[in-house]
């Protein structure tokens, strides 16, 4: 079972301002409470038992709100002193964690997915990364993943392109890392991108796998503005 958890929670929420002006994107008010509040039942749920968050815009909102626990979760926090991009703050939050396999979440999505099924997906073909993917039936906004048919490994990562129509597989933000092997592999104190400067040059000699989830589990990205209106809808029945 996973039991250490980093979430990545430094965004500007930049598509958010005219909402949201004086807040870290993950602290935008959903029903009333904090997104990051839904991601900490949804992983107290899971069995999730520690959490690093990855900070760094307006860290204080976040530590003065949530402190040092949440239910049965114990926080802690790595703040950023500059902006780290994915790849960097996810490394900075693992220095902080213990286990050898640590589940990675986007602070501004959510992805309604039982663990112990993407935990199953993690192999020793894997050598580096799991990472859960969502189909959509519309990637013009989303940038899209290519996997390898019939193997449980990505071939992939293309950028988002505003013509590419139809179906296509998008990266939902929720990742198990293996933690000593991916810190070993990236650069300390130092910006990169998770997609671009390590997922892509190293798919060769690093093999990253995937997991689908074919029953159509809930997703949403409250950076995008329309998205940030339905959450608002859809969460009054939250079921965490």
């Amino acid at each position: 079972m996973l039991e250490e958890a980093v979430i990545l929670a430094g965004g500007f929420g930049t598509r958010l301002r005219d909402v949201v002006n004086d807040l870290p994107k993950p602290m935008a008010p959903v029903c009333g409470k904090p997104f990051l509040e839904y991601l900490f039942r949804y992983l107290q749920h899971q069995g999730v038992r520690r959490v690093v968050l990855s900070v760094g815009y307006l860290h204080e909102k976040i530590e003065n709100h949530f402190g040092k626990r949440f239910g049965e979760i114990e926080i802690d926090y790595f703040v950023e002193k500059e902006p780290l991009g994915t790849g960097g703050g996810i490394r900075a939050g693992l220095t902080k964690c213990k286990s050898e396999q640590v589940l990675v979440l986007n602070g501004d999505t959510f992805f309604d997915i039982p663990l112990s099924r993407l935990e199953s997906v993690q192999s020793h073909e894997c050598r580096v990364a799991t990472i859960a993917l969502h189909k959509v039936q519309d990637a013009s906004r989303y940038g899209t993943v290519e996997i390898k048919e019939g193997t449980p490994l990505i071939a992939g990562f293309r950028e988002k392109d505003s013509t590419k129509k139809g179906e296509s597989y998008i990266n939902a933000g929720v990742y198990i890392i293996e933690r000593q092997k991916f810190l070993a592999m990236t650069p300390e104190n130092t910006a990169f991108s998770l997609e671009t400067d390590f997922f892509i040059p190293s798919l060769e000699k690093s093999p990253v796998c995937y997991a689908v989830f074919n029953d159509n589990p809930y997703f949403i990205d409250i950076g995008i503005p329309s998205d940030y209106q339905k959450a608002n809808e859809d969460f009054r029945q939250f079921r965490y």
